[in-house]
């Protein structure tokens, strides 16, 4: 649609003297197909033209009857609306899909640019809960979106394995922890002792001294402290990793904010150099008063390091060593200031990559309602959560199509799509709230419906026969409405990418995934595919096919399988 678009688009500003590239985002979809099948509003070149907006759309339509492309162009009071050649335009977006679905949705937009991704980031001797669901699959689907585009990606996994809460956790184990036992289940023992920590800690302030005291020991390379913050760490990575396998999310780099240890001094030092440290209540602090934020504090008043300091030390590393040019920080909408104030001191400090440093925002999950409290022990195992997902797909396909083969993978690929789904439909910003009922339901606006559309498509095709030929849709066959409907969902593959790029957002490309299905489904049901007589048999079998391809490429940006049979 992008190329047609920008036909248009070249036309306009030849009459007009806008620039192509403003007309081009002027371009609309009539909100009544009968219309057209674009439309321009001519509203906003009346002032410079200084012509009615009507006149401007007549003598527009005059000038692009002639647009390759072009079906009709008809001026609608301030409107221009145009239709397109359907046989022609049909015949191009199934061959695109065809022959290289990826031609379809990139333009290669980010070629000669790479993005390093922070995403997931849970914490050591930590669950891994729903909560930390969003990040995870957020940036997942944002990495591949932004790869598809032609970015070059480094994914990191910022692991939470250093701060305070380490000091607890060493203080909690040496209190209360059993080795034997933690070692049959090592996170969720270790959880709760971080648990039992904080509910003691409400009876005993004294031992928040403690927990700090062991922080600082470990800081200090205390070899008991340092032995069992090992432990924690390499016993946390194999539970973390068995989640990433389940959810088909992968890495580039496990870079834990430890790894930044011995890069902090460097920032501190060329702070200090360039007079922006200042001391507040035995704090080392940036003053950015000036930008209407609090102080970034980059060391406590005891000397120790804070989530600042170390996230200065990574911006520089994945810049210097990852190559990045831009940076993307997948991380809940409640760390929007920590990342204002670490940008502006990037900033302050002349880092040039600060201007492209990004906070992808989410809202928080909630689950039944309420917020989930690590400290509280309110958390909701996400390992649960997928495998009952997982077995609530077992049981309806043993149920619909007890024949299937390899259940048990179907199962995994539907019920875990179905988790993922639930969330990327929504835009990242709004809140989520999980609740079973809405997550496992198979039926309406979900993952399973979307690749139970798949796996039709796949079926029409084995049915079809159709490896044995090639397949495209035949210049003498003109679409109809439901086809058409159809073709141009699939034209708008380009523009749903570039958006969700541009915008960080996997729902956009959720969403139209969702849009294409719809109009597949009744084009399904409304054109006889296997039964129709050739030419009209080989250009349904096409569309099929193009469709097929996209869905499948779609599914795959966002995370999902796309099952060839449920």
């Amino acid at each position: 649609m992008k190329s047609i678009k920008h036909a248009i688009a070249t036309a306009v500003a030849d009459h007009t003297g806008f620039p192509a590239a403003d007309v081009v985002n002027l371009i609309e979809y009539p909100p009544n197909p009968e219309l057209g099948d674009l439309a321009l509003p001519c509203f906003q070149f009346a002032k410079q033209l200084r012509k009615n907006p009507a006149l401007i759309a007549s003598e527009l339509a005059d000038k692009l009857a002639g647009v390759d492309g072009i079906g009709n162009a008809n001026a609608q009071g301030g409107y221009l609306n145009l239709t397109l050649e359907r046989s022609t335009y049909a015949l191009g977006i199934v061959d695109r899909a065809l022959r290289s679905v990826h031609d379809l949705f990139s333009e290669e937009r980010g070629t000669g640019h790479t993005v390093a991704v922070d995403y997931s980031a849970p914490n050591i001797a930590k669950p891994f809960g729903v909560g930390h669901l969003r990040s995870t699959i957020i940036g997942q689907a944002i990495v591949r979106l932004m790869r598809e585009d032609g970015y070059r990606v480094e994914g990191v996994n910022h692991l939470g394995d250093w701060g305070t809460q380490f000091g607890k956790n060493i203080a909690a184990y040496l209190k209360w922890g059993d080795e034997e036992t933690v070692r049959k289940n090592p996170v969720r023992e270790l959880f709760k002792l971080y648990v039992r920590f904080h509910e003691e800690a409400r009876e005993h302030p004294e031992l928040e001294d403690e927990g700090r005291y062991w922080f600082k020991q470990l800081e200090e390379g205390d070899e008991q402290a340092n032995r069992l913050w090992r432990w924690f760490i390499d016993e946390s990575l194999r539970a973390f990793q068995e989640t990433y396998k389940t959810l088909g999310v992968e890495f580039d780099h496990y870079l834990g904010e430890s790894f930044y240890n011995d890069k902090m001094d460097a920032i501190v030092d060329e702070l200090r150099a360039k007079g922006l440290l200042v001391e507040d209540d035995g704090a080392e602090v940036v003053d950015l008063s000036a930008y209407d934020m609090p102080p970034c504090i980059i060391k406590k008043s005891d000397g120790t390091s804070i989530y600042a300091t170390r996230d200065l030390a990574a911006a520089d590393y994945r810049h210097r060593v990852l190559g990045a040019d831009t940076l993307v920080y997948v991380v809940g909408a409640e760390q929007k200031l920590h990342f204002q104030q670490v940008f502006k001191v990037l900033e302050l400090l002349g880092r040039d990559y600060a201007k492209r440093c990004t906070h992808v925002a989410f809202g928080l999950m909630k689950f039944n309602g309420e917020r989930l409290s690590t400290r509280r022990g309110h958390v909701v195992y996400l390992e649960d959560v997928l495998n009952k997902a997982i077995e609530e797909a077992r049981r309806i396909i043993q149920e619909k199509n007890p024949n299937l083969a390899d259940q048990d993978g179907v199962a995994r690929s539907v019920g875990v799509g179905a988790v993922i789904f639930n969330d990327l439909k929504t835009y990242r910003i709004h809140e989520v709230d999980f609740r079973y009922e809405d997550v496992l339901n198979f039926d309406g606006e979900t993952g399973p419906y979307v690749q139970y559309t798949h796996a039709r498509a796949c079926s029409v095709l084995r049915k079809a026969g159709t490896d044995a030929k090639p397949l495209n849709w035949p210049t003498e066959v003109q679409p109809d409405d439901v086809e058409w409907a159809l073709i141009l969902r699939l034209a708008q593959a380009g523009e749903a990418l570039a958006r969700a790029v541009d915008e960080f957002d996997p729902s956009v490309m959720a969403r139209y995934v969702l849009h294409v299905c719809h109009a597949f489904n009744r084009f399904y049901h409304n054109n006889p595919i296997l039964q129709a007589d050739d030419p009209l048999r080989a250009a349904r079998l096409a569309l099929t096919q193009a469709t097929r391809n996209v869905i499948a490429k779609a599914l795959y940006l966002i995370g999902l399988d796309a099952p060839q049979e449920m």
